[in-house]
């Protein structure tokens, strides 16, 4: 069939052409991305409970919505945090493959059936509930030059209102927001001595705001309602609600008819502030509005920030004098740079392969075919991937430079078989490879067939690794598959086109001819010595096994001091601080803290900006007063000299000089979307019926103190503390009662003037937003304040709190953090210099094994949660990929006894994998994982080579030993070349620097370290396993009389 080729050569070419032509168009369209989609769906309920405790807001909220949403179908786990600041946070985390949109709706549905359950107030703030994109993709602040001129709240609310939409109305866009709540807010400070004064109470003032700022629907005038109508309708209008200050300052709070009005600016200030006063952010000390990005599933990332940036430009030629905005941190940054170095990296090993490829065939005529091969193969898997669903990311680029060394394979068979036809028949190329496509093609399909259907049982695995798998695999398989058609088609017409049969004619002495003529004789001594040993030893079953059995224990020993890990965390130019300053502290002094860490961090070489966050932590994503966080930017790979370990380490040192703070660097998750900083997520969970903070804070010191006992751990860090200052309101009821005070009456009072509330809203800037009522700061600075303070009685007379309420100092948990319905200390640290996140995970496991009370255990959050739920996962893939390859190969040889040739000729590619991985101090992760199912195919090839030659030899009537040396010669120089060719692509994976180099480094040791262990040991254990198997195989057939002919046989070898 494929001779049609040969006479069709325009057919041929155009088949590649048009291969190409499809690959170059899925590259225009197919999304990008730094790792496949594994994060898992996430749901996200926001409620706000303004002056609550964060332990009223657990018991009254939390606790409740948990209840109600737990087990909804999909969910994984549960994370929720309840701080002092009136805010609750649920993220409900499902499993991979989950409907996010189905999720949505069962979570809304779980919350309308319980939501009046929850206090009014929380019912009038408004339950939130998104899908979210964890995975934030592009971090900007807009900030004001001018800060005589420009303050936060300007710049906060000009970004609220004139940017945040157009953003989220960007295409691929998931999600933006600005952290923090300062957008304006009609802000009502209450003088309770003037109140006092007037016998004015805050809930009359409530009323009279409720009253008065109405929006009214009087209706139409004139309509004929199945009556006569008037000539003309008139439609009615009224004002709506008050939107500007004057309005709210001339509310009556009370009139008489003697002509005496009470107006509200008679007992309180009014202004135009903001909703909260919770975080303070600075880009370099300029204030600034910080604005999160999040991106939308499937969209491609480098096409939306692309999007965005055109979009910030526009919005910048508006941008009122002195405003001006930085993007601090986008993941294209990191996306881009890694993946030009792969492309530099595809680039170098075409080079190497192509000159290795030229050493051993010995002419540019010969090594120009097969090195035509690698662009039709690489860019062809493009249109498959976009086929099977795939996007461009880097596990789907290692594979292609993975795979540039193996598309050679069959075009260098077919090119080597044509000059062995042309040297044997003195024919002309043309003839050769009419003769040779007869002979060959089946072999072309066997090696094929191979070396896919080791990645065929990969591709149909779930999970975040089974992801991995499939990525690397379809896109691997594919560009194998496209090679063997090239091979058939475009290959043979190359080389009648291009080669010439020169063979027996002297060639000319050139300094380049001479070198490869001294390479020929030298490999032809080379493979003396190589069949002088094989006669030595194939025979000698007890060296064989000797091998096996010596490799085999040194690949086990080996495991058990190599580290393990999941997705390592790479270089991404992004360094996240987290402070937190003492309990109690105000949000000016945790500013002050990082206005110092900014400084310092501006002396570190390799800095390019810092902005501030104070009054959010960035790993529970929560606020206080006493956290804060900073992202520090670094400058360009190419630009800077010191990785980001050199230079957190150096961050580190300069930061011991801030006192009164406790200061931790990560790094960016190691993978998008698996929570919102790099390190371990640890939750230390308080599993007893009842809750006990305070026991829980001590367990959770004892259990860091001896975990920071562990050289594998570094970067400690938690938020859970109980000795936040407090003071709890002790109300005497009875007093109470006999002054006319009931208890919810002094509470509702309290919770007016001292935590806030709002009953309405206004519009203004075409925008919603709250009226708040609160006592003015003046009156609350100190906790006796709140004894100085009076309510209405049931006889309308005002009462001192002093009179029958007492406030006792004591100390408190100021943020509750649970998961899974259980209480939670939640921890986050990081594998010390040196330790795999496989070793740091052992670690904490017998830490908590031997030293948590009864009643405490611990669980992971994050990437963690599937790295330690993987379990043996890697062993399984292993096994399942040794079995469908013995399947595969039973079917091709007609036997169930040669396939042991092929498998157990593996473990000496496995320990030399492996070896490399340790000696290049890196873990086996998903890298090195990927890289040994790889390695199946790849030595399981060499070794199909040996076998099919020795399995002819031996039909022609060669003994078992004989056929076993034969074929281990005919194939010694293809073997030799086609690992070397491929070795030869390793080498910039290992010298890799800069973005993505711990994953290049990675899949590159394994892929060297296996190949050339594997080759080198394989071409002396293969021949004598042959012999082992072959003799057993001998003459035993399934069925008597069977005409053993496996699928691959009969065809010419070289």
């Amino acid at each position: 069939m494929f001779q049609q080729f040969i006479r069709r050569p325009a057919l041929a070419i155009v088949i590649s052409l048009v291969i190409m032509f499809m690959g170059l168009l899925a590259i225009q369209t197919l999304p990008k991305s730094q790792f496949p989609d594994i994060a898992p769906p996430m749901i996200v309920v926001y409620a706000s409970y303004p002056g609550a405790s964060s332990t009223v807001l657990t018991n009254s909220v939390l606790i409740p919505l948990e209840q109600a949403i737990n087990g909804v179908p999909g969910m994984k786990y549960m994370f929720t945090t309840g701080a002092s600041s009136g805010e609750a946070n649920l993220q409900i985390v499902f499993h991979l493959g989950t409907d996010p949109n189905q999720a949505l709706v069962n979570v809304q549905n779980r919350i309308e059936q319980m939501k009046m359950r929850l206090p009014p107030l929380v019912q009038l703030e408004g339950i939130i509930v998104q899908r979210l994109m964890p995975n934030m993709l592009m971090y900007v602040n807009v900030y004001g030059k001018d800060t005589s001129k420009i303050d936060m709240k300007y710049i906060f609310n000009y970004t609220y209102i004139n940017m945040l939409s157009e953003l989220q109305r960007v295409e691929g866009v998931g999600f933006a927001r600005i952290l923090g709540s300062r957008q304006y807010s009609m802000r009502i400070w209450l003088n309770p001595d003037r109140m006092r004064a007037y016998n004015i109470s805050s809930e009359e003032i409530m009323t009279a705001l409720g009253e008065q700022s109405i929006i009214g629907s009087p209706g139409r005038i004139g309509r004929a309602d199945s009556k006569k109508s008037e000539a003309i309708e008139y439609v009615l209008t009224y004002a709506g609600r008050y939107d500007n200050e004057s309005q709210y300052k001339d509310v009556i709070i009370r009139a008489n008819p003697q002509g005496e009005v009470l107006r509200l600016k008679d007992v309180a200030t009014v202004e135009l502030g903001s909703e909260y006063y919770d975080i303070y952010s600075n880009k370099d000390e300029y204030p600034s509005a910080a604005i999160t990005i999040n991106q939308a599933a499937g969209s491609n990332a480098t096409e939306v920030i692309e999007n965005l940036k055109v979009k910030l430009e526009e919005l910048k030629k508006d941008f009122p004098p002195g405003i001006d905005y930085e993007i601090n941190y986008d993941v294209s940054t990191f996306l881009d740079a890694s993946t030009e170095e792969v492309i530099h990296t595809l680039r170098d090993a075409f080079i190497l392969v192509s000159i290795v490829v030229f050493i051993f065939l010995g002419d540019w005529r010969s090594t120009i075919i097969p090195v035509l091969a690698v662009p039709v193969s690489l860019i062809g898997a493009f249109f498959m991937m976009q086929l099977f669903g795939l996007n461009i990311n880097l596990i789907t680029l290692f594979a292609l430079v993975l795979a540039i060394g193996i598309v050679v394979d069959d075009a260098i068979v077919v090119v080597e078989a044509v000059h062995a036809k042309m040297e044997e028949k003195h024919c002309s190329p043309y003839v050769a490879v009419k003769e040779v496509l007869g002979e060959i093609s089946g072999a072309i399909i066997a090696i094929t067939l191979l070396m896919t259907s080791v990645f065929v049982p990969v591709a149909f695995m779930t999970g975040p690794v089974g992801i991995f798998f499939r990525q690397f695999a379809i896109t691997m398989a594919s560009s194998i598959v496209i090679s063997g058609i090239v091979a058939l088609t475009l290959t043979p017409v190359l080389c009648a086109m291009i080669l010439k049969n020169t063979h027996g004619q002297p060639r000319k002495k050139t300094l380049l001819n001479r070198f490869i003529d001294s390479f020929n004789r030298a490999f032809e001594k080379l493979t003396g010595k190589y069949v002088w040993v094989l006669r030595l030893i194939a025979h000698r079953r007890v060296v064989t096994i000797g091998l096996l059995i010596v490799f085999s224990f040194l690949t086990f020993g080996i495991t058990k001091f190599l580290p393990s890990g999941f997705v390592p965390s790479e270089d991404q130019g992004l360094i996240y601080a987290v402070l937190q300053t003492p309990p109690g502290s105000t949000l000016e002094r945790t500013y002050e803290v990082s206005r110092q860490l900014q400084e310092a961090c501006k002396k570190v070489d390799g800095v390019q900006s810092v902005s501030a966050l104070a009054g959010y932590e960035i790993l529970t994503q929560g606020r206080g007063s006493n956290s804060g966080t900073l992202l520090i930017n670094l400058t360009p790979w190419s630009e800077r000299h010191h990785t980001v370990v050199e230079i957190t380490e150096e961050l580190e040192e300069l930061t011991k000089e801030i006192p009164g703070a406790k200061i931790e660097f990560f790094g960016p998750p190691a993978v998008p979307g698996y929570g919102a900083a790099g390190g371990i997520g640890l939750q230390l969970l308080d599993k007893n019926t009842t809750i006990d903070y305070e026991r829980l804070d001590g367990v959770s010191k004892q259990f860091m103190k001896d975990l920071e006992k562990r050289k594998e751990l570094t970067s400690l860090f938690t938020f859970y503390r109980t000795d936040y200052p407090q003071y709890e309101l002790e109300i005497d009821n009875q007093l109470a009662m006999q002054k006319g005070v009931s208890i919810k009456k002094a509470m509702d009072n309290i919770s007016i003037m001292i935590g806030s509330t709002y009953d309405l809203g206004f519009i203004k800037f075409g925008r919603f937003f709250k009226v708040f009522v609160q006592a003015d700061p003046s009156f609350r600075r100190l906790p006796t304040d709140i004894l100085k303070l009076f309510v209405k009685n049931d006889k309308g007379e005002q009462v001192p709190y002093s009179s029958f309420m007492k406030i006792k100092k004591t100390q408190g948990i100021y943020e509750i953090n649970r998961y899974n319905m259980y209480t939670t200390s939640s921890i986050r640290c990081s594998p010390a210099d040196g330790y795999s996140s496989g070793e740091a995970i052992a670690a904490i496991q017998e830490v908590a094994a031997t030293t948590l009370p009864k009643g405490y255990d611990i669980d992971w959050s994050g990437l963690q949660k599937d790295e330690v739920g993987r379990g043996n996962e890697a062993v399984y893939i292993f096994l399942i990929v040794l079995v469908f390859v013995y399947l595969v190969l039973s079917a091709q040889y007609e036997s169930f006894i040669l396939p042991l040739v092929v498998i157990l000729s593996l473990p000496a590619g496995i320990f030399g994998a492996f070896l490399l991985i340790k000696l290049a101090g890196m873990a086996n992760d998903i890298y090195g994982q990927v890289a040994l199912v790889m390695l199946v195919g790849l030595l399981g090839k060499n070794a199909v080579l040996i076998v099919e030659y020795a399995v002819m030899k031996n039909k022609e009537g060669l003994s078992v030993l004989e056929s076993a040396i034969e074929g281990a010669k005919a194939r010694f120089r293809p073997i030799l070349m086609t690992s070397f060719a491929f070795i030869a692509g390793l080498i910039p994976l290992i010298f890799a620097h800069g973005p993505g180099a711990i994953g290049n480094k990675t899949i590159g040791a394994a892929s060297l370290g296996g190949m050339l262990f594997g080759t080198i040991f394989g071409v002396i254990i293969v021949p004598g396993l042959y012999y082992i198997f072959g003799s057993i195989a001998e003459g035993r057939k399934m069925i008597k009389d069977e005409d053993f002919d496996p699928l691959s046989e009969d065809k010419h070898h070289v």
